[in-house]
């Protein structure tokens, strides 16, 4: 379970709460222009712009969860269990695997417009990465300096929503979530009037706000406290603020044998290109640039060390 939001207040930050009950060798991964990839379709991907994101390395090969590239685009796989589908070889289309996906549209494209031209003929193929790595099931959420798009693959096909919410966490589908927020319009940052009561505590306004870990009320509370928490002349911090009030804690949700927790968070600030990240058992704030890579085709750094 995860939640993405975009923020384009003082700048344009992007970003993801990444929970997860096992790790997944997380590393900070910078690849530059330039570089080939090998795709599951038999054709050759040239990486036309640097790439920094976060993700695991097979075989020298990146598999991202969330990444940024030099213009500015960003995108971020979330867990979309039992709706998302992928379909077989297709004649005609453009048959990308979703593990290849962000590296097809960030290593290509520099504007969510180039994005959906591209989507236009993209089909989503059902290929894993090998016979040990199976699919994971995602939908995917992409913003640029200026909006952001939800990517949905399903039964009936690729969809894409402009995403005017700019929250984006798991099942059910992005509609669902969409079409939601109008049982919550009763949420304020006001106190209500009493007439006869006056001695209550402040932020009677919200009650009714979720507070569980479903992805249906991560969704409603991430997007009330991105939408009224005060953006001072440090954007960053408020950022994961954000992002914080949906942490998921270790202990509290657990998925089979593990518990599931925020292992990190991400921030794209996508205007300067650079990436601040936490990990669950180092709170600070940590940032890596760009220009941190110069003269570097392909480096990987640890993110997290287990506990």
């Amino acid at each position: 379970m995860c939640t993405c939001i975009y923020l384009n207040s003082y700048g344009s930050y992007f970003g993801r709460n990444m929970d997860i009950h096992y790790s997944f060798n997380e590393q900070i991964i910078f690849i530059n222009k330039g570089k080939e990839i090998n795709l599951k379709n038999g054709n050759k991907l040239l990486i036309n712009y640097s790439l920094l994101g976060i993700g695991t390395t097979i075989n020298d090969y990146p598999l991202f969860s969330d990444v940024m590239n030099e213009k500015g685009l960003a995108i971020a796989g979330l867990n979309f269990l039992n709706n998302a589908y992928y379909f077989p070889y297709i004649e005609g289309k453009d048959n990308i695997t979703p593990f290849e996906l962000p590296l097809y549209l960030l290593g290509t494209c520099s504007t969510i417009e180039e994005v959906k031209e591209k989507l236009n003929n993209i089909s989503l193929l059902n290929v894993p990465f090998s016979t040990k790595i199976p699919l994971a099931y995602l939908h995917f959420m992409v913003a640029d300096l200026n909006k952001s798009i939800v990517i949905e693959s399903t039964k009936d096909g690729l969809k894409v929503y402009d995403n005017d919410l700019n929250v984006l966490t798991n099942n059910p589908e992005f509609s669902y979530h969409k079409n939601n927020i109008y049982n919550y319009l009763n949420l304020s940052i006001e106190d209500p009037i009493h007439h006869k009561f006056n001695n209550i505590s402040y932020g009677q306004g919200l009650i009714g706000l979720p507070g569980d870990y479903s992805s249906m009320s991560r969704f409603i509370k991430v997007y009330f406290v991105k939408e009224n928490i005060v953006l001072n002349d440090d954007p960053v911090s408020q950022f994961f603020y954000s992002l914080d009030s949906v942490l998921m804690p270790l202990g509290l949700v657990k998925a089979k044998e593990e518990f599931e927790y925020t292992r990190y968070q991400s921030c794209y600030d996508l205007k300067n290109k650079k990436l601040y990240y936490k990990t669950y058992f180092d709170r600070n704030i940590n940032c890596i640039r760009f220009d941190d890579f110069v003269d570097k085709d392909f480096q990987c750094l640890r993110l997290i060390k287990l506990k």
